[in-house]
């Protein structure tokens, strides 16, 4: 399930519901629901990567990140590819229940969400193994889940909410940035062409460090609303992203573990201490 990324999915959420509640018209059930959707399809697409990378002989034993249960012969594949479906096929139950609050063409979203589940790690072109798999996280993890869980809760959108899913991808990407930064020389020696082996060390670092300021630029207008005494959110967590930058430029191997989840945390400190400043004014 890789525990220590799935902040990811729930800061979107989260984000989601601070704008509602800044548009005054927050709901509970529908925005607890989009939760729940949002960390299952993270856990199916980290399901079905693992699956489908050992299927393509990607993964080695003995490789710098953590234990994968498939390749070490912990899990047999065919018990993955179950778990697999069984997660998505939950997901996609719990997607069409929120069509209650939004519209039909809901259906076209969960479709495309659930194919770039199985997208990111298989298929003809799968995004991961060619460089797309950061592009891949700023669209489902940061455009689609605040976007959408804010139009199932207010039937609409707005500029500021697309600049808002968009901040929050480039957050999230960091996760990955960090992960095939690690892992260069693993994917490197089987061919699996991440967009780390394609530019190499020092461009993951630099993305690392601008995406996060980038973030905070694009909700400038968002913190332009609240008190000055507000702005201490995005301070603090520049801080911490500057903080880990520094670290993530002096590890190298499994030594990034740790990165992988104090990445997801400080994303997730910003959103969800957005969140409680939105109830809070």
């Amino acid at each position: 399930m890789r525990l220590r990324t799935l902040p990811v999915s729930v800061s979107g959420v989260l984000m989601a519901v601070a704008l509602t509640q800044m548009a005054g018209m927050t709901k509970w059930l529908p925005a607890g629901l989009c939760l729940v959707f949002a960390v299952l399809a993270q856990i199916a697409s980290n399901f079905a990567n693992e699956y489908f990378d050992f299927k393509a002989g990607l993964d080695r034993p003995g490789r710098e990140g953590p234990r994968r249960g498939v390749t070490e012969g912990d899990i047999t594949p065919r018990a993955m590819l179950w778990a697999t479906i069984i997660t998505l096929a939950i997901a996609c139950g719990i997607g069409l229940w929120l069509i209650h609050w939004g519209n039909w063409w809901l259906i076209l979203a969960g479709v495309v969400i659930a194919l770039g589940v199985l997208a990111y790690s298989t298929g003809p072109y799968p995004l991961s193994h060619h460089g797309l798999g950061e592009v891949a996280v700023v669209f489902f993890f940061g455009i689609i889940p605040v976007t959408l869980t804010f139009y199932v809760i207010t039937g609409s959108s707005d500029a500021m909410v697309f600049f808002t899913s968009l901040a929050v991808g480039l957050m999230g990407a960091n996760v990955l940035v960090v992960n095939n930064y690690r892992d260069l020389a693993d994917d490197a020696a089987v061919g699996k062409r991440t967009i780390a082996v394609i530019m190499g060390p020092q461009a993951m670092t630099n993305m690392y460090l601008f995406n996060g300021y980038m973030a905070v630029a694009l909700m400038v207008p968002m913190w332009m609303l609240w008190p000055v005494w507000a702005w201490s959110i995005p301070v603090v967590y520049l801080a911490i992203h500057t903080g880990l930058w520094w670290q993530i430029c002096s590890r190298m191997g499994a030594a990034l573990n740790p990165m992988l989840g104090m990445t997801s945390l400080a994303m997730l400190f910003y959103c969800g201490a957005t969140l409680a400043l939105s109830f809070i004014l």
